[in-house]
């Protein structure tokens, strides 16, 4: 399936059902390009084939969970960074502070967000009391393209406005070169 560019919010809206992150920039007068593609596309260099972008430029949601002693602490963590870069979970603990980090599993992920894999996005998890954290590769682009909140729609956005909206805190996630 094609990606279809639709209209950036407001300028002919009702193309397709917004999700919670579209009615939170709209509501904040963020300006936004909707990005829809099969759901079926997973991964974050998929959908920079699929969208013809850059693939540093699309960003994945990753969830991490702090363990200090073995034991699960509080709020997961959501990490936003390039879909071509692994994350450094040393690197990651040493930014916030903690001793021992490690990825949430995939039914983790999807349990403690209640957003499928795929379709995970800090945008849609607002007020839920996730720390929200940025790679600051993300400050070369003008505009990064991240998840809606659903499986096969994302959104390109001005980094700045992300960052102002989620509160993400911008760090040393990934090493270049991964």
């Amino acid at each position: 399936m094609a990606a279809r560019h639709l209209p950036t919010a407001g300028e002919g809206g009702g193309l397709m059902e917004k999700t919670n992150a579209m009615r939170l920039l709209d509501s904040r007068k963020i300006p936004y390009i909707t990005h829809t593609f099969s759901p079926d596309i997973h991964s974050a260099l998929e959908v920079a084939q699929v969208l013809g972008v850059p693939a540093p430029q699309v960003y994945k949601t990753l969830v991490v969970i702090a363990e200090p002693a073995g034991k699960p602490k509080g709020k997961p963590l959501l990490v936003i960074i390039p879909g071509d870069r692994e994350l450094d979970l040393k690197l990651l603990a040493q930014e916030v502070g903690e001793k021992k980090l490690r990825m949430a599993t995939h039914d983790e992920a999807e349990g403690l967000t209640g957003l499928q894999v795929g379709g995970i996005s800090a945008l849609a998890l607002l007020n839920r009391g996730f720390a929200i954290y940025l790679d600051k590769s993300a400050l070369d682009w003008e505009q990064i393209i991240v998840s809606a909140g659903r499986r096969g729609v994302n959104l390109q956005l001005g980094v700045q406005g992300l960052v102002r909206v989620t509160k993400a805190k911008v760090i040393e996630a990934t090493r270049s070169g991964l």
